[in-house]
């Protein structure tokens, strides 16, 4: 209910904006236009007057709901409302808002502009931000820092995008083993406050080696004069920065984590990943995935400019224009058959949709599966033998309700019956394409969501023309 009333309250302000920004457009036409004295004067007025709201209702909004206001706006109005944002926002905003979208800001901010908004920013943030910087930026920030936070950052950029490297931040507290807690708790306070999302101190020996792991809870209940290696936790989940970023996502899902660290071969503790740097991966993976489907080939500005959205999606749609041919030539091997029974050409469009529909249905099964690591060559056989399955009685039990319908409306029951086989076979055809295509993409080493939907349509379309068509021209004619 909460999360709903936020969204809510972040609707209306949006909307609040939106008003603004057009009633600033509006007033500022009519005094454009109005003859008057000292026009530049009240124009520039009501100009400030209008941008000092603006501002005011941005400045209390967090970065991430200033990010989804940005992403909702037109480029020009982007821009203006951008300006707004407090310089020291900016880097925190940045890391929010969508990669297209951040390249639109970053594209209107002068180096000087990002190099102080990345100076705003923890190392493994920077790291985040990297990817979209101009080289000569980069340079700056990287000269800008320490020593240490530059070998950080180096290392962070150093890992491929979907490793656990790539996720970790280096903003650990370490204690040793052979104090008290009584000692920890001090050096605790002394601290002032703890970096977000700890829920547990690493244990450390002298060449930062990890032994360990002890939860805050347990040095809160426990007698100050205890030392920490007596309640100690030993049973450590932990990661190496090579690890896939995937499979660290479902291990914070099976142990309910909120950090762990990250070691290097020797065990030695280089950082750690938090639950926010999973969130943020497993949200931006299932974008993608939804992107790959409908074969987008990447996540895609609402307000980018015409040429660059065909540009996104010009490719699958090459691809679907040549598939499109292919099924019309069958239908066209066919002809004869539709101008004999002109049924067919109304009934064959349900055939090829329906085992369309099917074949996503599969498709997403098996790509989540492979997701979650739960489909392997041990049990695919198990797998398409059930998926035939449910094809099998979907087509007898679905086809059959068509082949009713078909007679119902035609009167002939031979074309109920072909009705019914074609519908059963499109969906056994359907149901290997859905567990084929995945299986072929991630042999090939390619998301197996990767314009998945496109080529199943494409298949059970063909196959659908194909078989509903041959059946009736054998059967009927």
């Amino acid at each position: 209910m909460e999360n709903q009333e936020t969204k809510e309250s972040l609707q209306e302000t949006l909307e609040q904006i939106i008003h603004l920004l057009d009633k600033q457009a509006l007033v500022e036409d009519l005094v454009h236009h109005q003859e008057m004295p000292r026009r530049d004067l009240v124009e520039s007025l009501v100009h400030k007057q209008h941008l000092a709201e603006l501002q005011k209702k941005l400045d209390v909004l967090h970065p991430a709901d200033v990010a989804y206001i940005l992403e909702a706006l037109p480029l020009e109005r982007r821009l203006i409302v951008w300006d707004l944002v407090k310089a020291e926002r900016d880097g925190e905003i940045l890391l929010e808002v969508s990669d297209a979208v951040r390249q639109t800001l970053i594209a209107e901010m002068e180096p000087e502009e990002l190099l102080a908004a990345a100076e705003q920013l923890d190392t493994d943030e920077i790291a985040d931000l990297a990817p979209d910087l101009p080289k000569d930026v980069l340079q700056d920030v990287l000269d800008s820092l320490d020593s240490q936070n530059r070998a950080r950052l180096q290392s962070a950029l150093s890992y491929p995008e979907n490793t656990v490297g790539a996720l970790m931040d280096f903003d650990i507290v370490t204690i040793r083993e052979d104090i008290t807690l009584e000692v920890a708790l001090r050096y605790l306070r002394r601290l002032g406050s703890l970096p977000d999302h700890t829920d547990k101190l690493f244990v450390v020996d002298r060449d930062d080696i990890l032994r360990g792991m002890v939860s805050l809870k347990r040095i809160v209940v426990n007698d100050l004069d205890a030392k920490l290696s007596e309640i100690l936790s030993d049973d450590v989940v932990l990661f190496h920065p090579e690890d896939d970023a995937g499979e660290a996502a479902k291990a914070f899902e099976r142990y309910d984590l909120i950090t762990a660290p990250v070691v290097d071969i020797n065990n030695k503790l280089v950082g750690r990943i938090t639950v926010d740097a999973v969130m943020d991966y497993i949200r931006e993976e299932s974008d993608a995935d939804k992107f790959s489907m409908a074969g987008l080939r990447e996540e895609e500005d609402f307000f980018a400019s015409v040429w660059k959205s065909v540009q996104n999606r010009w490719a699958w749609l090459a691809i679907n224009l040549i598939t499109a041919l292919v099924a019309s030539r069958v239908i066209g091997m066919f002809e004869g058959s539709i101008e004999k029974i002109a049924a067919l050409a109304a009934l064959m469009p349900i055939v090829a949709g329906i085992g369309g529909n099917s074949g996503n249905q599969t498709i997403t099964m098996i790509v989540r599966g492979l997701a979650l690591g739960q489909i392997s060559s041990t049990n695919m056989n198990s797998m398409i033998k059930k998926e035939l399955g449910v094809a099998m009685l979907n087509g007898l039990v679905w086809g059959g309700v068509l082949g009713v319908i078909a007679y119902f409306l035609y009167h002939n029951y031979h074309l109920s019956l072909v009705m019914t086989a074609a519908m059963t076979l499109n969906l056994l055809l359907a149901a290997v394409m859905g567990v084929v295509i995945p299986i072929i993409m991630t042999r090939l080493g390619r998301d197996p969501a990767t314009g998945s939907s496109v080529l199943i349509t494409a298949m059970t379309d063909s196959g659908g023309f194909f078989i509903f068509l041959g059946l009736a021209t054998f059967y009927l004619l």
